[in-house]
């Protein structure tokens, strides 16, 4: 059974979710390495939400339990916060339900700002990592490939991409009251990984033209000499901060990257900006989690800060239209996740059904034979078997959409003596193929 226990904006103040995406263990394994039927993890941490995707070997009410336990033990391990920290701001999701809830949010659509494009590529690199530690299995490799799938089919059917729009552009929304005109801004940006790349383009589409780099792991100088941008090393970056009309933090250092006394931030703020439109007004935004700014910075004279939990407040109603749409699309995606799950439970029922029925129908055909048959009985033999097949192969696709396939495998041991406990290796290669291509 696949189980998720998941964290995000709508259950966990940012505070815990700050919390919990500082770890520098890699919780996957640690997960997998829990209990015996745990058979695979895949962890999923975002700015916005942290989400432990398992599958469970043990088809019994106390699966869940084992990893639910499991997912917050390794929680604690790799980041120091405790079960009983996080009471009340997650929630477990079990069993079909788990696919509607990551498609949903592979598509963007329990997104702080419904249908950002960021969170899809984040879906994509937790697979990867899951891949790296080699904690996956063949059905949270299949439940993560459909969730792409579904975003893409999203993606390219519905308005919801065009309707939603990322943190990185909805917090410069939020600051145009402030800049009217973008062209004549100083700006800062520290930090060099994608949020990086898509506040620079964000920037530009508005027509910012003095931009500066600062790197707090050493990467300035490259990333702007790749983009054409200005570079400020550790020495001029405090002059390159106080300078600045605005600064926009998006980096994944564990500690405070921008505080008030790297501002300066006595009684005046001593820097002379007359030769820009916003004279002596400055604003930080602070897309980081863990958060790159420290909240003294609002305490700088002439000094405003925006952070996620700011942003998160202003963002706007999705286009309902657009968004009804997209969930229509990921319901369905979800559905058939499902059918094709369980057509997969009834798939060696039906192949062993055929091998018993062939069976005996090979040994009358051979008995047949001995006794000078022409080749009738055999032909009649065989027509008469594959008219027999025909409903009961039906009927086990059509128990297994309903989700009632043990109804059939219990019916082909009571009535035929034919058990079947697992998917066969020969079904789970072609899974695995499947996947692949």
């Amino acid at each position: 059974m696949l189980l998720c226990v998941s964290a995000s904006h709508k259950t966990a103040t940012f505070d815990l979710l700050e919390r919990l995406s500082i770890h520098t263990t890699r919780i996957a394994p640690v997960i997998a390495a829990h209990d015996e039927c745990v058979q695979g993890a895949v962890v999923l941490s975002t700015c916005n939400r942290f989400e432990a995707y398992v599958e469970m070997d043990e088809p019994v009410t106390s699966a869940s339990a084992v990893g639910r336990e499991a997912a917050l033990l390794a929680i604690q391990s790799a980041t120091g916060v405790r079960p009983e920290d996080l009471t009340g701001s997650y929630e477990i999701i079990t069993g079909d339900a788990v696919a509607e809830h990551l498609f949903s949010v592979a598509s963007g659509l329990e997104s702080v700002v419904v249908g950002e494009g960021e969170i899809a590529g984040q879906v994509r690199r937790a697979l990867i990592e899951a891949r790296a530690d080699g904690t996956t299995s063949p059905e949270l490799e299949r439940l993560f490939q459909r969730a792409s799938e579904a975003q893409r089919d999203v993606k390219n059917a519905t308005a919801l991409g065009r309707a939603g729009r990322s943190l990185v552009r909805l917090g410069l929304d939020l600051a145009s009251s402030r800049f009217p005109d973008w062209t004549r801004l100083r700006v800062l940006l520290v930090g060099t990984g994608a949020y990086a790349a898509a506040t620079l383009a964000a920037l530009r589409d508005r027509g910012v033209t003095d931009l500066t780099v600062h790197s707090p792991s050493g990467r300035g100088e490259k990333f702007a000499r790749k983009h054409g941008i200005g570079w400020a090393d550790a020495d001029a970056y405090p002059a390159a901060a106080r300078m600045s009309d605005l600064v926009i933090t998006c980096t994944t250092a564990e500690t405070h990257v921008l505080d008030a006394a790297l501002l300066g931030g006595g009684a005046t703020d001593p820097v002379d900006r007359s030769d820009t439109q916003e004279t002596g007004r400055r604003l930080v935004i602070d897309l980081g989690l863990p958060r790159n700014v420290s909240p003294d910075v609002a305490t700088v004279p002439f000094t405003e800060l925006l952070d996620l939990e700011t942003i998160r407040l202003h963002a706007p109603l999705e286009e309902l239209q657009a968004t009804d749409a997209a969930r229509a699309l990921v319901q369905d995606a979800a559905r058939r996740f499902t059918v094709r799950g369980e057509r997969r439970t009834v798939a060696p029922a039906v192949v062993a059904l055929r091998s018993h029925v062939f069976e005996i129908l090979d040994s009358e055909i051979e008995r047949a034979r001995l006794k000078g048959d022409d080749g009738r009985t055999e032909r009649a033999l065989r027509h008469f078997v594959g008219r027999l097949l025909h409903l009961p192969t039906a009927r086990a696709h059509e128990l297994a959409d309903a989700g009632r396939a043990e109804a059939y495998l219990d019916a082909l041991e009571t009535l035929l003596g034919i058990r079947v406990d697992a998917v066969d290796a020969d079904l789970e290669a072609d899974e695995r193929d499947d996947l692949a291509g």
